[in-house]
């Protein structure tokens, strides 16, 4: 394809135009010659790369607005037989194969582009910057016609979604026509009618546009699916999959359009057939990443999916990886922020298969994420069933998940420290508990010390979650006399009165403090002289929201 040259451009920003045909055409043999010349120079095609990429990207803000009009669906590209294929003005997009491999990608990207524009002319227009307004306008313009063009050539179009890009494109035309009018007058009466006019049409653009782009992203995945279902190709359908795998990294709307139309049906499939095997991680994966909105857990309910995940959790032919993923599936569709529990119905009729397979997969995990996905889905399955806790319980559950905590290797980071205890406060919520915590209640009591060892502030949140769920188990647990009288040996009253006293022990965290506070009271009330006389009066005493109130405002030089 070639830039417009006809003759019903307008007169007015030809001069524009010109200057940039022909810096565009100089930039182009030169990369041409460079692809030529210097095929193996490593400079050279940092430059083809690099600088020639960045100077289109760049071409879009740098000319006139009327320029972009003449460029409406036209990618500038070099020869067929060129061996760096087609480059796309504002698209980012590199060789023409690797276009076609990521039409989806490719998608989404021209849209943020149509969306950032519209988004934009929104706030344009409220501060009646008409001028600014009327480009954003053109701008918008271009990229739909550019989008639906290219759209059009990559992919044969559905008929609903070609009426819905006739109305979009009329819609956009409507939109540049009656901004140009606001340009030509000052009068405040027709520019105030005007602008609840753009605004009225503006939000059609908004609505056909987001309602264009999820038909044409649902066309795409249908695409993928039907690889998924009718190749008997391992490679092509992990590519398909690794497509909707990516794609789920996008947000939840994405997962909500991959869900409806059969994603989930169509990976259970793949993880019901022996001879794909080398897939199910991969495919379980991408199920767990759909299973954040409702639709994929909905569909995963339908086919029965959760005996599904029991049958590869408790295969002990299956690969760690298989078996982790299914983990994860499990913990995703577990997790207590999901409104919906009408699938864990169905869940409890295997789930001590289930726990079993997930406390045996933590004892025999191979590295830190594997622990992390087994114990997740263990600490979220106790949140919903006291059954649960008394199944881990007898399967020594308690002792596996403090011993796993000495080992690097399993228990790396403070995340998964976060999941086990998490399991160890809902466990300690049964009577027979005590007991067993009291074998191991020294590695409990150093959770209480847990510090970040970086700034990030997940790192540092996750920290927080430890120290005050090991608090929450201690007090729960410190009913019974001899874990208090052992928790008292071990040091952990001097520990609780620092969290208490000093802000940056707890990272200025009110709900550390809260939970350190009552095990401290449970701790002194089996062992009253366990605690000094000026620690008892401020923070045993007095009513818990005055102690609380006292430890929050503390200056750290009280310490």
């Amino acid at each position: 394809d070639t830039l417009d040259r006809s003759p019903t451009q307008p007169p007015a920003p030809i001069h524009h135009l010109q200057i940039n045909e022909f810096a565009l055409i100089v930039m182009l043999h030169l990369h041409q010659f460079f692809c030529v010349h210097f095929p193996h120079s490593t400079r050279m095609q940092s430059l083809q790369v690099d600088s020639v990429q960045r100077w289109m990207e760049d071409l879009r803000h740098m000319t006139e607005v009327e320029c972009m009009c003449v460029l409406q669906a036209k990618p500038i590209g070099v020869e067929e037989d060129s061996q760096q294929g087609e480059l796309i003005v504002a698209s980012g997009v590199g060789a023409g194969d690797h276009v076609a491999r990521n039409n989806l990608q490719t998608l989404l990207r021209r849209a943020l582009v149509v969306s950032t524009e519209l988004g934009k002319m929104f706030q344009r227009l409220e501060k009646g910057r008409w001028q600014r307004v009327h480009s954003t306008a053109v701008r918008a313009n271009c990229h739909v016609r550019s989008l639906v063009h290219e759209y059009s050539a990559a992919r044969s179009t559905p008929p609903e979604m070609q009426k819905y890009e006739k109305s979009l494109l009329e819609k956009c035309m409507e939109l540049t026509n009656i901004t140009e009018r606001c340009l030509h007058t000052d009068d405040e009466f027709f520019l105030k009618s005007m602008r609840e006019a753009i605004h009225e049409i503006l939000t059609d653009v908004s609505d056909s546009f987001s309602n264009m782009i999820d038909m044409a992203l649902a066309n795409e995945i249908q695409v993928l699916i039907k690889q998924i279902e009718s190749s008997d190709s391992i490679h092509i359908i992990g590519s398909a999959i690794s497509n909707l795998l990516s794609l789920t990294q996008d947000g939840p709307q994405l997962c909500s359009i991959i869900a409806k139309e059969g994603a989930v049906v169509a990976l259970f499939k793949i993880c019901r057939q022996d001879r794909f095997r080398d897939l199910y991680a991969h495919a379980l994966r991408t199920v767990a990443s759909i299973c954040c909105v409702e639709e994929g857990i909905n569909q995963l309910d339908k086919v029965d999916g959760i005996l599904c995940l029991a049958d590869i959790l408790t295969d002990e032919s299956s690969v760690e990886a298989a078996r982790a993923e299914a983990a994860a599936v499990v913990a995703q569709i577990t997790s207590p922020h999901h409104t919906s529990t009408q699938h864990l119905a169905s869940f409890l009729e295997s789930m001590h298969d289930i726990v079993t397979a997930l406390i045996k997969l933590c004892e025999s995990a191979s590295c830190g994420e594997v622990f992390l996905l087994a114990s997740a889905a263990l600490a979220n399955i106790t949140f919903f069933d006291s059954m649960a806790c008394e199944i881990l319980l007898q399967l020594n559950a308690i002792q596996i998940l403090l011993q796993a905590c000495k080992d690097r290797q399993r228990v790396d980071t403070p995340y998964s420290k976060d999941q086990v205890v998490t399991i160890l406060a809902n466990l300690s919520v049964l009577e027979q508990c005590a007991s067993e915590v009291l074998q191991e209640q020294g590695r409990l009591l150093l959770l209480l010390g847990e510090k970040p060892s970086s700034s990030s502030p997940s790192e540092g949140a996750a920290c927080e979650r430890v120290q005050q769920k090991a608090a929450v188990t201690l007090a729960r647990l410190s009913r019974d006399p001899d874990v208090a009288q052992t928790a008292i040996q071990l040091k952990a009253v001097p520990r609780l009165i620092e969290l208490c006293r000093s802000p940056t022990e707890r990272n200025n965290s009110d709900s550390v403090l809260v939970a350190c506070l009552a095990a401290l009271r449970r701790l002194a009330a089996g062992c009253p002289d366990s605690i000094e006389a000026a620690d008892h009066q401020q923070l045993i005493k007095p009513r818990l929201v005055d102690s609380f109130l006292l430890c929050s405002n503390m200056e750290e030089s009280f310490v």
